[in-house]
This record gives C-alpha cells, sequence and structure tokens, in this order.
C-alpha cells in the first residue's frame, strides 16, 4: 500500500456521479428508538450499519479567503447544496440549525449575519431576528425582491463578500425535510453560542421548537442530533428517545469555561452521564491520542470525526483501520470515490486470500496488516502538524 500524506489543496478534483446509497437499514432502526437501558451491562451500543461519509453543511462549507474554489462552488448549508450532495454515494447531510426569535428554526452556521449598508458593516445576531428579516438577506426566491448583500468575518476578524458560483436563499428546517431528497439522513447540529449562558428554560424552548419540526416533517427520514453545548446535548436526550444524540468535541484542543468541553475523557463522561449514543470529534485529537478510540468504543459509544483533514483520502482511510465509524467531509466528490475505491481493494484482497486457502483451514485475518500498521505510524506524526 503506498500511500502519503497530502495536503486538502492537493486533493483532485473528481466529478464522477454514481448512485445514492438508501440506509434502509438505519431507517428501520431509528424508528425503533434509541436504547433507553440504564444497565451498563445491558446498555447496547448504537452502531451505523457501514462507514458512513457524512456531507459538512451539505456539499461543504464555504472558506471564502481560500483559493481552493471547491470551498466556494455552492453556498453552505442550502437546499442546493444539499441535492447537489445526494448525486453522490453518502449517507448523511450535516447541517447547522438555530431558531429566529419568532421560533423558526432556520439552517445558518455562524452566529451573527452580516451585511452592508452605505459602506457600513452592519452585523445581527441570528436568533435576534425575524424569519422575515433573516429571509431578506442574500438571494432572494422570487425575481422581484431584491436581497441585502451578505458578508461573512473569518475567525481572524477579516471580511469577505459572500460570493460562491452556485448561490442560493437561506432556508428553513421544514424546507429541508421538504424539498430534499428524502434517501438522505441528516445530522442536525444544534447551534448555540459558546459565548452565552443558556438556562435551562431557554434550551428547552429553543430544543422543542425543534423537535416539533422533526416530529411534523421527518417521517421516516434518519436523523441524528449533535451539539457543542453539553446541555443542549443531553436535554434533547431527555426531550426524546427516538433519535441519537451525539456530543461534539474538539478534544482539548481549545480552552472552554466549561470543563465538559476540555478533553475527550470529559466528552466520555458528558455521553455516559447522559444516555448520549456517541461522539463526533474533531479528528486531530484522535490522531494525537489514538487510545481514546478504544476508550470511546469500550464505553459502548459510536466515534465520528470532522476536521479539514478528512478531506484527504489517506486521512479516512486509515482512520477506517482505527474502527472510527464515519467521517465529515467537505470535499464529498472526493472522499466517496475514496471510500468506494477502500471497499473494493478490501473486497478483492479478501478474495485473492480466500483462493489461498486450503480445504478445512480456518484463515485468520489480523486487525491490521504490517503496511496499514506502518501507514499509521507515519502518518499521525505527520498529519497533527499540518
Amino acid at each position: 500500500m503506498a500511500l502519503k500524506a497530502v495536503h486538502v489543496s492537493d486533493v483532485p478534483y473528481l466529478d464522477q456521479v454514481t448512485e445514492n446509497v438508501t440506509l434502509s437499514i438505519l431507517s428501520s432502526r431509528f424508528n425503533k428508538g434509541v436504547n433507553d437501558e440504564v444497565s451498563e451491562d445491558t446498555k447496547k451500543r448504537f452502531e451505523f450499519p457501514k462507514f458512513v461519509v457524512i456531507g459538512h453543511r451539505g456539499s461543504g462549507m464555504n472558506m471564502l479567503q481560500s483559493s481552493d474554489q471547491r470551498m466556494k462552488s455552492m453556498k453552505e448549508n442550502s437546499i442546493i447544496s444539499f441535492n447537489a450532495a445526494t448525486q453522490f454515494p453518502i449517507d448523511f447531510i450535516e447541517f447547522d440549525v438555530q431558531v429566529t426569535r419568532d421560533d423558526c428554526p432556520v439552517i445558518f452556521h455562524d452566529n451573527f449575519i452580516l451585511t452592508q449598508h452605505k459602506g457600513e458593516f452592519i452585523e445581527k445576531r441570528v436568533t435576534e431576528l425575524s424569519l422575515a428579516e433573516l429571509l431578506s438577506y442574500g438571494p432572494q426566491k422570487s425575481s422581484e425582491n431584491v436581497g441585502m448583500p451578505l458578508f461573512r468575518k473569518t475567525k481572524d476578524g477579516r471580511i469577505f463578500e459572500w460570493k460562491v458560483e452556485k448561490d442560493a436563499p437561506l432556508c428553513t428546517l421544514q424546507e429541508v425535510f421538504e424539498e430534499v431528497d428524502r434517501s438522505i439522513s441528516f445530522n442536525i447540529e444544534l447551534k448555540f453560542d459558546d459565548q452565552m449562558v443558556y438556562t435551562e428554560e431557554e434550551l428547552t424552548h429553543v430544543l422543542e421548537v425543534i423537535l416539533k419540526v422533526v416530529y411534523e416533517h421527518g417521517k421516516d427520514r434518519p436523523v441524528i442530533f449533535s451539539s457543542f453545548q453539553p446541555d443542549a446535548a443531553l436535554l434533547i436526550r431527555k426531550l426524546q428517545s427516538i433519535y441519537p444524540v451525539f456530543f461534539l468535541t474538539n478534544g482539548g484542543s481549545q480552552t472552554h469555561t466549561d470543563v465538559r468541553r476540555g478533553s475527550m475523557d470529559e466528552a466520555i463522561n458528558v455521553c455516559l452521564a447522559g444516555g448520549l449514543q456517541g461522539i463526533v470529534s474533531e479528528v486531530k485529537a484522535i490522531l494525537k491520542n489514538p487510545g481514546a478510540v478504544k476508550r470511546i468504543h469500550e464505553s459502548k459509544l459510536c466515534l465520528v470525526t470532522y476536521g479539514e483533514l478528512n478531506n484527504v483520502p489517506e486521512v479516512v482511510h486509515m482512520q477506517r483501520l482505527m474502527g472510527i465509524e464515519g467521517v465529515i467531509v467537505d470535499l464529498v466528490p472526493v472522499i466517496t470515490e475514496a471510500v468506494a475505491n477502500f471497499k473494493n481493494n478490501i473486497k478483492k484482497s479478501e478474495e485473492e486470500e480466500s483462493f489461498f486457502v486450503e480445504e478445512g483451514e480456518v484463515k485468520t485475518k489480523s486487525q491490521f496488516s504490517k503496511d496499514e500498521l506502518s501507514l499509521i505510524h507515519k502518518l499521525i506524526p505527520e498529519l497533527i502538524q499540518i
């Protein structure tokens, strides 16, 4: 296996479209609800039926400051981005949900929305806007209307006009359920501002508003919830037992006043305390601490990762070898193609091995081959420095 570490910008674009895969097994499993057993001896671990690929904000997030045009091909968190992702063999799309002032769940990642008027930038908090006010930003559904220009502020304070090749209007959660291909599953991230303190009453209200839409329009579509906000993740689990809940964590790579967000061990504790089904971790945290995979599995939790390194096929393959159950990715065509190739190569390798097994001989296979172990040992130190 001759693999080498590459940067995201070096990954070639693949435009081959393959047939979408419907997760019928997952759908039936979700309809039965998640395990509510409190005994650690009887608790069953939530598992996906296969290694899953999840489209980040649909067909990938927008990085307006990037020179990579793939990160600006179409508006993130939009109907067109979601449906574009379904043209590939992807299992879930991930998107961010917030609730407007007048109690409408909408799809938008940033805490603030930015426009410009007479040369001055105007910034408003998304959750303090009404639905009509929010939808007045950016492209409009009616050609008779002209939306306010949309800008975006990066983490380092730079401001860019939100220009993409294929733009689209902002949308609501209900529209996503109604207009996105029914064969695709949803990973709904519950967005809250890290700089704000929420009361249980405030969180409950927001989550109940979101759940109402999911119950009314979700039908048999598989859905998982996730959140970086520990109390929101715990509360959505208390409010319902149909849909799995995952705790999002950067694994301690950033400092937080809430200790529950400070390490992988704390993330495990949050999940065990609240009966959550799994963890979504920044991939670098796992590569720096591979032993966490075993601890997470021993805790009967599922593990998925996110992060820019998930746009590198070799990193995704390495995670499959490590036992990670899924990845959230931006370069959907690249990674779905790579995962399909991994599966084909594994199948071919197994067929070749079985050809040489003598009759009556029991064939055993190590968890990793020598080449695979070598790949992991060589790549991990280099990757975590990227």
